[in-house]
């Protein structure tokens, strides 16, 4: 224990309690289990911003709800196979009383009684790691840490997974929540989890960051069924960049830079076509432009997506100089085929 270091009551449960252990399960037992974490991870720092994050795919259920956890600042842990979340609420309250992730890791390990089945990564805002692999884990399992991450899996076709992971993030450059869902998929490209896909999830954190500075949340997506979840989630990051992307659209616009407002809004509109909300940020940097074919072209695909919008436009009030043009007039009302098409 560091000298002076008071530990928390559940940390200090760990230390004088073991952790809770699942009834033991053979290998064939944990593989027919749709609760058992068979699962390909990776946890990662950005060392320029701060950021720490995971991305995880598994053939289990909500799997980014039982397998990750992590605080801006401190550190990031991945816990999958038998899964126990105690390693992530303690490993972090450790890890910010001055624990190394190796001290800490050890420490838990130690006072586990079903260590053998535990699969765990900790990352810490040092870019340290520690990571631990059972041989009660079904096959194959394993581990490999680098310089700012760790990837790991178990019941994974082979080795080339974790591999896959590795060499994608050590390649790649650009924000951590894409190079995360990069490596999420070459893993799957490698073969990924041998009982096959269900759900997935990217959480990117750093401090006091989201809500307004109220939150560590810097990225937190998740898919929890479905029959291509990484496509799924590759959807759902596209659509939240796109979201930021409309929100600096709009307050360039605000403060009259209309050419820079343009050009985001139109990248939040590439990045995903679904996004009705980019389309509306698009139509008003138009409409401000006076570019009102352009703008009204934007309008249909916008209430195309999302017939809602004929009831929200006339009250907007980027669209002022469209009131009385007809085709606008025409397309917020029930008679445009456009807007009914969905």
């Amino acid at each position: 224990m560091k000298a002076g270091t008071l530990l928390s009551p559940i940390t200090a449960l760990v230390v004088v309690v073991l952790l809770p252990s699942w009834t033991a399960t053979d290998a064939s037992a944990q593989e027919a289990d749709p609760d058992y974490l068979a699962t390909y991870s990776i946890i990662a720092r950005d060392p320029g911003t701060g950021e720490l994050g995971m991305g995880v795919q598994s053939k289990a259920f909500a799997a980014g709800n039982r397998a990750m956890h992590a605080k801006g600042g401190v550190a990031v842990i991945a816990h999958q196979a038998s899964a126990n979340p105690m390693y992530g609420a303690i490993g972090v309250d450790l890890i910010e009383r001055g624990y190394s992730p190796q001290e800490a890791l050890d420490m838990m390990v130690a006072s586990d009684e079903g260590r053998d089945r535990r699969q765990v990564a900790i990352l810490d805002m040092e870019g340290r790691t520690a990571a631990w692999t059972g041989t009660g884990a079904s096959d194959w399992k394993g581990h490999r840490c680098g310089r700012d991450y760790c990837a790991q899996g178990n019941i994974l076709v082979g080795p080339e997974v974790v591999d896959a992971m590795a060499a994608s993030f050590e390649a790649s450059s650009g924000a951590l929540a894409e190079l995360l869902m990069d490596a999420l998929d070459a893993a799957e490209a490698a073969g990924g989890d041998a009982r096959g896909k269900q759900s997935g999830a990217i959480l990117v954190v750093a401090p006091r960051t989201g809500s307004g500075g109220f939150s560590d949340r810097v990225v937190d997506i998740r898919v929890d069924d479905h029959a291509r979840p990484l496509e799924e989630l590759r959807r759902v990051l596209n659509l939240f960049r796109s979201g930021q992307m409309v929100r600096n659209a709009n307050a360039s616009m605000a403060q009259g830079n209309l050419e820079e407002a343009l050009a985001t809004a139109t990248a939040a509109r590439d990045k995903s076509p679904e996004n009705d909300n980019a389309w509306v940020a698009l139509a008003a940097v138009q409409a401000r432009m006076g570019r009102d074919a352009d703008a009204l072209e934007s309008l249909r695909n916008a209430v195309e997506l999302n017939p809602g919008r004929m009831r929200t436009l006339p009250r907007d009030r980027n669209f002022e100089t469209l009131h009385e043009n007809p085709d606008f007039r025409r397309l917020v009302s029930a008679d445009d085929p456009r807007a009914n098409a969905r």
